[in-house]
């Protein structure tokens, strides 16, 4: 019996272990994004390693989150062997990373929810950076561009927007296409057409690279109708 009393409480202690560290995790991924509206946390560790604030295994799945404005439809997340400060988080205190954590994840962005993000700074001001790297005679940074809608297609994303100079407002499209993964943190961008409201459409099939940073490593990029997908690893540092 004392035996049986003893597993039955060292199985409480864990488990109320995991439910505020499960809190903690959940407080520390809202505080990550500005609203969500699901969140699913689930970690897999022994007591030992629970006591020790290592976390062999988590996994996370939101939808509907914002982050920096930029509103992310779904998102499945896996992570491995994390650190985190244990004993704080015990006395109620915010939970930190305390080495660099690979995460591996599945996401999905639609149209509808990327038109929504727009006004961010986050995504125009990724779209302005793209133009002025890869044509930046034709898109200098004096020359800001209003976004108004982006078009999901098979292998290609269509831009439409107002560009502003000194003395008029201009409507413009922008296709690319030909998008293709080159490494884990590299893509391609082979095809490229600008469509002025008036003039001739410029047509560039030059080879332009993006690299993405070391911390990133993509399996799966894939445009579909309405939908972006992308499956791959980052890591997210403390």
């Amino acid at each position: 019996m004392p035996e049986y009393n003893s597993q039955t409480t060292n199985a409480n202690k864990t488990r109320i272990i995991t439910q505020i560290l499960t809190k903690a995790l959940k407080l520390w991924l809202r505080a990550q994004v500005s609203q969500i509206s699901e969140l699913e946390v689930e970690i897999k560790a022994s007591d030992r390693q629970l006591l020790s604030g290592r976390i062999p295994l988590v996994s996370i799945f939101a939808s509907h989150a914002v982050y920096q404005g930029l509103l992310i439809t779904q998102i499945q997340l896996t992570a491995e062997n994390i650190q985190i400060n244990i004993g704080s988080v015990l006395k109620g205190k915010p939970l930190q990373l305390l080495e660099r954590v690979s995460v591996v994840g599945d996401l999905i962005v639609d149209e509808n929810d990327l038109n929504a993000s727009l006004s961010s700074d986050l995504l125009s001001t990724a779209l302005s950076d793209l133009l002025v790297k890869v044509l930046p005679t034709h898109f200098p940074k004096s020359q800001p561009i209003n976004w108004q809608e982006i078009i999901l297609d098979n292998n290609q994303i269509i831009l439409r927007g107002l560009r502003v100079t000194n003395t008029e407002t201009m409507p413009l499209e922008i296709c690319l296409g030909g998008l293709q993964l080159l490494s884990g943190h590299e893509l391609q961008l082979t095809q490229i057409k600008i469509k002025p409201h008036e003039g001739d459409i410029l047509d560039d099939n030059h080879e332009h690279n993006l690299d993405l940073g070391s911390d990133v490593d993509i399996q799966e990029l894939t445009l579909i109708p309405g939908k972006l997908v992308c499956r791959g690893q980052i890591n997210v540092n403390p």
